[in-house]
């Protein structure tokens, strides 16, 4: 698949690293289409191709068209698009492929990474799980796939959502516990940086052993006393104390369950 034509929809954090990485493997990107007419434009001046915005004047003349959009996107795109036998892939961990039930050739390529355009991202390393409505569209799309990770393995629909359902919880709500802790950190004059070599510390262990067995913490030795002075110290946000109760709540419940 390799030289195939391609047209990407979507000028997002996705579209942006997965561009790039067709772009490195001498795919010919012909067009961006997008919504936002100044992000869409600069991908596409990034990219070395034209750019569009909304459904007209779409490039039809591609072998291959990736919907990196958001996943409420998926199914309008379908509806606004005639694709023919066109291969169609979208890169989207909880959509599952009945929403291309319409067309001929299609499936998935989704990645599971975070992506900031900040942030550059060696797709190399990046699984990349993948899924077909046919044995020619399967073939074509683990070509692709190849060509952009050395990971690559198949997923059916229930298979990703579980995927990225698991990932919204290490990633998503991870960054958010991080985000609160800055936030009560700068409330009471202190610096961030301070947690730096805690949050290392914890993940590594995380990626080193199974993060069940390395629990620590209040919650984990059941100190209520403890935990009723932290929830003392959250007195200003019932938003933060409710969290904070139902976390900790969480944690005594799963070791509590384990030391049976």
């Amino acid at each position: 698949m390799q030289n195939k034509k391609i047209v990407i929809f979507g000028s997002g954090n996705v579209a942006f690293h997965i561009g790039k990485a067709f772009l490195r493997n001498d795919y010919s990107i012909l067009q961006v289409v997008g919504r936002s007419e100044k992000s869409t434009t600069i991908l596409s001046e990034l990219l070395n191709c034209s750019s569009n915005i909304g459904y007209n004047n779409i490039n039809m003349d591609a072998d291959i068209y990736i919907l990196a959009v958001n996943d409420s996107s998926i199914a309008e795109i379908v509806d606004n698009v005639s694709f023919g036998d066109k291969l169609v892939i979208h890169t989207s961990g909880s959509i599952t492929l009945d929403v291309f039930k319409s067309l001929k050739n299609y499936g998935v390529i989704y990645p599971l990474q975070t992506f900031s355009k900040q942030r550059e991202i060696d797709m190399k390393k990046v699984p990349l799980f993948v899924e077909a409505n046919n044995e020619q569209s399967m073939r074509n799309i683990l070509s692709i796939a190849k060509q952009l990770s050395n990971n690559v393995e198949l997923a059916d629909s229930e298979k990703r959502k579980t995927l990225h359902l698991s990932a919204v919880f290490a990633c998503n709500f991870t960054n958010h516990m991080l985000a609160i802790s800055e936030q009560v950190l700068i409330n009471h004059n202190l610096k961030f940086d301070y947690l730096k070599p805690l949050i290392i510390e914890t993940l590594e262990k995380a990626l080193q052993q199974s993060p069940l067995n390395i629990q620590t913490g209040p919650a984990v030795r059941n100190d209520h006393i403890t935990i009723d002075r932290h929830l003392e110290l959250l007195a200003d946000s019932e938003e933060y104390q409710k969290l904070y109760s139902f976390v900790s709540e969480s944690i005594i419940k799963m070791y509590s369950k384990q030391n049976k």
